[in-house]
């Protein structure tokens, strides 16, 4: 997948407040080394660097595009272009922290408990991501993924929401965990712009389907979820478009 890091920050005031929301839930202490598990374009990382100057902050994204802007955004991190997949670290972390990255990895049951083996006794793990999979803005994707000539090409994309419910992470880090808080914000984001919720999926989930596809193909794709899914948000009075998005945060401190 190749990710647009121009497309993926036309939204980044929105896409930004749920991650210094989690940077702010997660209690005062000094770490010395850092991960930032996902980091995209450094706009976060960056944050995380000017919270704590004295540490060791690595940003660790497999996007090449993602980490070339990164490596602007915030020149003082250390940055390593790696999949987070295959993350397999020397040494443990105080902090590893995750804002809307960890989705994309399969099999969670044993993710998570690996990652907080990653964090140092007394560390925290730090961890957004998304769980509007539900909701039309991503069902639609499916539904014109599976109702076009396209379909061969790009149905094995349509699968079961990649995060679960809340009790799911609580379960699986409780008892590895001394304080642990799992909660959910649903933002009712408002949006401006023709169809800025295409635009707004076409900067993330959408872009696993039209990576697949190539011309005109392509193009007819976008345009079919583009008419679904500006049906399903229209625009109010005020030509604004309310988008809500649910995400899932955790904050675990390690047992010591």
């Amino acid at each position: 997948m190749v990710w647009d890091p121009q497309q993926y920050l036309k939204f980044s005031g929105h896409r930004l407040r749920p991650a210094v929301d989690l940077l702010m839930r997660i209690p005062d202490f000094a770490p010395r080394e850092i991960a930032d598990l996902g980091a995209g374009a450094g706009n976060v990382t960056k944050l995380i660097r000017e919270r704590w100057p004295d540490a060791t902050v690595t940003g660790v994204e497999g996007s090449a595009e993602m980490v070339a802007a990164g490596r602007k955004a915030a020149p003082d991190v250390q940055w390593s272009h790696e999949d987070l997949g295959q993350w397999r670290p020397a040494k443990p972390y105080d902090l590893i922290y995750s804002n809307a990255a960890l989705h994309w990895l399969p099999n969670h049951a044993a993710l998570f408990p690996s990652l907080m083996e990653k964090v140092v006794p007394g560390g925290m793990l730090a961890v957004q991501m998304p769980r509007n999979f539900l909701a039309p803005s991503h069902v639609l994707i499916g539904e014109t993924a599976l109702n076009g000539p396209w379909r061969s090409k790009v149905e094995h994309l349509v699968t079961p929401p990649p995060v679960e419910r809340p009790a799911f992470y609580h379960d699986l880090l409780a008892p590895m965990s001394v304080n642990i808080d799992i909660w959910e914000t649903e933002y009712l984001q408002v949006l401006e712009g023709e169809n800025p919720v295409k635009e707004w999926t076409k900067g993330t989930w959408l872009t696993r389907y039209l990576d697949v596809l190539a011309g005109d193909e392509k193009a007819a794709f976008e345009a079919a979820y583009g008419m679904r899914v500006a049906k399903a948000y229209p625009k109010n009075a005020a030509g604004q478009t309310l988008f809500p998005f649910r995400r899932l945060f955790m904050v675990a401190q390690r047992k010591g």
